[in-house]
């Protein structure tokens, strides 16, 4: 890995040793059958048995690809073995021999053979990582992927995805949303960073522009829905398929570890994040030459509500999970992936403006993670509650490492438009695009 290209705000041997602490945790998740899935909160597949594991979930296979592609990119041992064991699960067990597209999830008793944009999202993700990684035949994986992508998700008119479909394509859920957009926003990146078509950034950029400089600078409103003053930048997640917001989605199931109530916090950091890795596809240099000024203004602005709005403001330590639309915490345990998010944005920030408060911020938010969240029998602890001790009101297992091994890695590569094209940067030792 290059040197001095952030200050990571922590020990640098600390954070290389913890990504491949992570990298060897998520090996357990290894599926004999095919994929990946969920595991065990200190290791080892859910549902094991001597054929092999429970289901096999593309979303998880898709970000163990991922994370074993920038594994293998590190040197990490065997992790191309595991990159290759993701691939073939995308390729076969999880692949809709009969309508195309890939099923949700295969294998135990939550088989699901729905098609979801957010999960494709992670075989775009997964591809596109491999390929940058030197897996030449993944190329056809995401070409296919990036067919579907376009045949059955990608709507034109408003510049954004749909939903979800029926298996056979006959159906398309009649609602819109911006975690499985975000993450569209992520895949469609890292397939121009790895195979360079434009169209792919350009439509991140339509898609962020929408939900940022749209959906998110506007607000929601608190007093159109019970009588407080609301605010800009906190970011409505929940839409009817006309791209109308719907602010009390899910109100009485606030705790839904995908489509929550409210603002979500560590979606706003993610956003945060993406805009400057956006900023860099589109070429913005030290000037910010190439790119929309609003990017990283609308960045800083994500920042810096998310965090006000969430950072220990409910009388202990750690990021709240969601706030209303008033800022008043809903959900108050701490996820894993919101501060790993919290440092990865801020050190993001950090490497793109030098301004000096967000690295006193990371290193403020990594002596909570390690302090709470590091847990040396497994991953990082996935949940805790209001007291920093582990709960699980959303998560009860482990579902994958993506969140925690991109956080410890980011401090190290230079921003480009995906991780895994950093990542090979900066293991060449050269810049690119």
């Amino acid at each position: 890995m290059a040197d001095g290209v952030a200050d990571a705000g922590v020990d640098e041997s600390w954070l290389a040793g913890e990504t491949a602490r992570l990298l060897r945790f998520a090996e357990g998740a290894r599926d004999p059958v095919g994929g990946y899935g969920r595991q065990h909160l200190h290791g080892g597949l859910i549902g094991a048995g001597p054929g092999g594991g429970g289901a096999c979930e593309l979303w998880v296979t898709g970000r163990m690809t991922h994370v074993f592609a920038l594994g293998e990119m590190l040197g990490h041992p065997r992790a191309g073995e595991f990159v290759e064991h993701g691939l073939a699960a995308l390729r076969g067990r999880l692949r809709d021999p009969v309508h195309g597209g890939w099923f949700a999830a295969v294998g135990g008793p939550n088989s699901d053979d729905r098609k979801p944009f957010y999960q494709h999202c992670f075989v775009l993700l997964g591809a596109a990582s491999a390929l940058v990684a030197g897996h030449h035949e993944a190329r056809g994986l995401l070409d296919d992927a990036l067919d579907v992508v376009e045949r059955w998700f990608w709507d034109e008119a408003p510049g954004m995805p749909r939903e979800s479909w029926d298996r056979g394509w006959t159906e398309t859920e009649p609602y819109r949303g911006v975690n499985a957009t975000m993450h569209g926003v992520e895949a469609f990146l890292a397939a121009y960073d790895a195979i360079g078509d434009p169209v792919w950034r350009d439509r991140a950029l339509r898609m962020t522009e929408r939900v940022v400089h749209g959906f998110a600078r506007a607000g929601v409103r608190g007093d159109a829905i019970r009588g407080g003053a609301g605010t800009a930048w906190r970011i409505p997640e929940h839409f009817d398929p006309g791209w109308n917001p719907m602010p009390e989605h899910n109100r009485d199931h606030p705790a839904d570890p995908f489509r929550p109530y409210g603002a979500t916090v560590g979606h706003a950091l993610e956003w945060s994040r993406l805009c400057l890795h956006l900023r860099s596809a589109l070429g913005a240099g030290a000037d910010g030459n190439g790119a929309p000024d609003w990017l990283l203004a609308d960045a800083k602005s994500l920042f810096d509500v998310a965090v006000a709005d969430g950072w220990s403001v409910d009388g202990a330590t750690g990021f709240v999970y969601t706030v209303d639309w008033d800022g008043h915490p809903v959900v108050h345990e701490r996820m894993s992936w919101v501060a790993a998010e919290a440092v990865a944005a801020a050190t993001v920030l950090h490497q793109v403006t030098r301004d000096v408060r967000y690295l006193e911020q990371q290193r403020a938010w990594w002596q909570w993670i390690q302090e709470h969240l590091v847990d040396e029998r497994g991953a990082w602890h996935p949940e805790l509650g209001r007291d920093n001790r582990p709960s699980s009101t959303v998560w009860t297992d482990q579902p994958e490492v993506y969140h925690a091994v991109q956080a410890t890695l980011l401090p190290r590569i230079p921003v480009r438009a995906s991780v895994a094209r950093a990542v090979a940067d900066s293991a060449a030792g050269s810049p690119s695009r």
